[in-house]
């Protein structure tokens, strides 16, 4: 794709975007479906529209029977939080997130600004927290899919993962590279390709804080691109979901569909590249409804609009190819 025809896809989806934005209505999911929200980059003491996204998506979890929350890092901004006592956990999380439909367990990944705190006390608050669950650093967590059929989530934590962070000299940067390099990447990487084989689950869905292909100021992420996108493309994982750009995007690469849900407080620039089939600067997060053969993800604005809908068909592969 030339990048006249680049710029001209970008001009469409926005305006794609614009006018379907009022158009189309929440759907709840149908029964026996499993449903959830995905929200990433949030964690601003309500600004930035955090507080308008969290509104919108009480409200979207109760049309949809929402089950679950996964938060895909950048939980507190700017520097993460230092203990279970830190101040953020009341006025980023526990005093905006307050719709009952959202009292839900929310599965939750690291980002990179919360490894510029300590990591360590987002695990520790899950041992106090009714809902926040983070029993390591990146695990696998099986939920009952239509039918009873078994869906296998993937959390992963991918800042240590990022070689940058790890070599970098910058001075703001130096809390991260201390804790990413405290971390075994080969161990997680083993794990991970251990727990996809292993999987005879039909739905696999892998999260992640970076992004392995994305369109926003970020780009993509060249360790992602050269080592997971194989491993899903392998295993048969239906989607990747993200954060780190703030915006919100649908791209496909192969049977893989990759998703940004970074849009849960502010926004930045966003443009189309090879293999987007939406992009969109606005706060928001994304709302999905599984059943036995089909995955649809709605993006959802902060004014509670649906703006696009994605639909991601299961992949009928061997169970251990």
């Amino acid at each position: 794709m030339t990048e006249h025809e680049l710029t001209r896809r970008q001009a469409l989806l926005t305006g794609a975007a614009a006018a379907t934005a009022a158009a189309l209505p929440a759907r709840a999911a149908p029964a026996g479906d499993l449903a959830f929200l995905t929200l990433g980059d949030w964690g601003r003491d309500g600004a930035s529209h955090q507080r308008d996204v969290a509104d919108a998506m009480g409200r979207r979890a109760a049309a949809i029977g929402s089950s679950f929350v996964v938060a895909v890092g950048d939980n507190f901004y700017d520097s993460g939080v230092q203990t279970v006592h830190d101040a953020q956990w009341k006025t980023s999380y526990e005093d905006v997130y307050v719709a009952p439909t959202l009292q839900t367990p929310w599965y939750v990944a690291l980002g990179n600004h919360d490894y510029r705190g300590n990591p360590q006390a987002q695990l520790d608050y899950a041992r106090t927290s009714p809902r926040w669950r983070m029993p390591a650093r990146y695990w696998r967590e099986r939920v009952a899919g239509p039918g009873g059929q078994a869906v296998d989530l993937f959390i992963l934590d991918t800042s240590p993962l990022v070689v940058r962070y790890a070599t970098s000299l910058d001075k703001e940067d130096a809390v991260i590279r201390a804790n990413v390099m405290s971390q075994d990447v080969p161990a997680q990487k083993q794990w991970l390709e251990t727990e996809l084989a292993a999987s005879d689950a039909p739905w696999k869905l892998v999260f992640g804080h970076h992004p392995v292909f994305s369109g926003g100021k970020h780009g993509n992420t060249a360790e992602l691109v050269a080592w997971l996108k194989p491993l899903l493309e392998q295993h048969g994982v239906q989607a990747y979901v993200c954060g780190h750009d703030h915006d919100l995007q649908h791209i496909v690469s192969g049977p893989v569909h990759y998703i940004c849900s970074g849009a849960g407080s502010e926004v930045r620039p966003v443009k189309a590249i090879p293999g987007t089939r939406f992009c969109i600067e606005r706060s928001g997060f994304t709302s999905y409804s599984l059943s036995k053969d089909l995955l649809s993800v709605d993006f959802v604005d902060y004014q509670g609009q649906v703006v696009h809908t994605a639909r991601v068909p299961r992949q009928r592969v061997p169970a251990h190819a």
